[in-house]
């Protein structure tokens, strides 16, 4: 049952379809899901019963969504990749450009913006590389950690001793780009564009808004479903060792 004590962690996990009720409020399910509903309601200033009602309401009747917590670390693994992996690829392509041209020609009525395209640029780089390093070392290690366990078989080596390591590295770096977010997020008062917006930085607003709903969702499922089973699994086939 949903109460005030309940982690934003635990309900996404439990009631996917609630994800969209945070995301309507701006709460942070992910790199913040371990912090109780009724601490982050007071210190954002929501009326924890008005929430509570709202979560109460998309988990009834809710449509059916793909339960992770019942996938094979491969195929959770593979989600990742193919979904969201590839949507920070595209939406970056897409939204850079867009970005230089709405601070190029409203940055001098409009500063935020030039801040805005900056916060973006670093925000490529950070992603693209962590995406690298995930798709390249720890995404594979944990599949091989899967592998050794269905073939009862010795943990994989590695560069890194534990899984461990990367993970917390990983989730460093996703706390960054939720800041980063965040940031272009407040100076866009909420990514609502001016009353002289040009289509294209209406364009960027709603692309912004959207990419950063996109990660809170990709975040989610690494910190809160991947990364603890990973950790699990290890120890499970080193003490088995």
């Amino acid at each position: 049952m949903l109460s005030s004590k309940s982690t934003l962690r635990s309900i996404a996990l439990e009631q996917p379809a609630t994800i969209r009720v945070f995301e309507r409020f701006h709460l942070d399910y992910c790199c913040g899901g371990s912090r109780p509903l009724g601490e982050v309601c007071a210190e954002k200033g929501i009326e924890p019963e008005k929430l509570l009602a709202a979560l109460e309401e998309a988990t009834t009747n809710a449509p059916a969504t793909k339960d992770f917590t019942q996938a094979t670390l491969a195929e959770l693994i593979r989600h990742i990749v193919d979904t969201h992996h590839a949507y920070v690829r595209s939406e970056l392509a897409r939204l850079q450009p867009m970005a230089q041209r709405v601070a190029t020609k409203h940055g001098p009525a409009h500063p935020e913006v030039t801040l805005i395209e900056r916060d973006l640029l670093q925000l490529g780089d950070d992603l693209l590389f962590h995406l690298h390093k995930e798709e390249r070392i720890l995404f594979p290690y944990i599949e091989a950690l899967e592998r050794s366990r269905n073939e009862n078989a010795a943990a994989p080596s590695s560069c890194f001793g534990t899984v461990q390591s990367p993970i917390q590295a990983m989730i460093q770096e996703h706390e960054g780009a939720a800041v980063l977010l965040e940031e272009m997020r407040t100076r866009s008062d909420g990514f609502v564009p001016p009353a002289d917006a040009c289509p294209t930085y209406v364009g960027l607003y709603h692309g912004l808004d959207a990419f950063e709903r996109d990660l809170h969702r990709h975040v989610h499922l690494e910190n809160n479903l991947l990364f603890p089973r990973g950790i699990a699994l290890e120890k499970e086939i080193l003490v088995a060792q």
